[in-house]
């Protein structure tokens, strides 16, 4: 049996040796040269930018399958302009550029799969970018929570459970606000029985009553 893109791309990865971070590493930062391109087998992984007051606002959040960094993947270039953090322990594989490119260019149905994933992170970005230039802060928070509800939640009886232990910081970097209106917009919802949490995870437990309160 033909093995599909998505076997045939993690066969790819899997020649070379996986790579371990513990939570919080910093796997690149602005102004370094990547090293090659990084292929997520488990965890996640944040991209931020980072403001001249020392503020962060997190990007995007890669998930197992995802590849980064994918500007210089595709365009070569400079130093990256962005920091990687990881937000969970993570395994990922290193490839160089160049053998890369060539195996995508030699398997068309591979390079769609990749080419997909890019997209999807690309909505998700711009879904979450209007989210945070609309709405007040309630409206703001709901709507970013939902979007990420489908990428890193996973339906339990309690609700949809988020599979990272995010702090009031990181949601905060997330939606861009301050933590202490991140913590007082959390304790609403709280309230309100929209959300909860479970061993220190997040879980929407009122996905109707959240949808009411966001700018969806």
């Amino acid at each position: 049996m033909t093995p599909s893109p998505s076997e045939r791309l993690n066969e790819f990865f899997a020649q070379f040796p996986p790579l371990r971070y513990k939570k919080r590493e910093t796997i690149l930062r602005a102004g370094e040269m990547p090293q090659g391109l990084h292929f997520l087998e488990s965890g996640y992984v944040r991209l931020y930018s980072l403001s001249e007051d020392g503020e962060e606002l997190t990007l995007v959040i890669y998930k197992a399958g995802d590849f980064f960094p994918v500007v210089w993947t595709f365009y070569g270039g400079g130093p990256s302009i962005y920091y990687f953090e990881t937000l969970t322990p993570v395994v990922m594989r290193r490839a160089p550029r160049e053998p890369f490119l060539e195996f995508i260019q030699a398997n068309p149905d591979v390079f769609m799969l990749v080419t997909q994933r890019v997209i999807s992170r690309f909505q998700i970005s711009l879904r979450r970018m209007e989210y945070l230039t609309f709405g007040n802060a309630s409206a703001r928070l709901a709507s970013v929570l939902l979007v990420h509800a489908k990428e890193i939640g996973v339906e339990k009886d309690g609700g949809i459970e988020f599979q990272i232990p995010f702090t009031h910081k990181d949601l905060a970097n997330l939606v861009g606000m301050t933590r202490e209106t991140m913590s007082i917009e959390l304790k609403r919802f709280e309230r309100a029985g929209l959300i909860g949490h479970i061993d220190h995870r997040l879980v929407i437990k009122d996905k109707e009553g959240l949808e009411k309160e966001a700018i969806l």
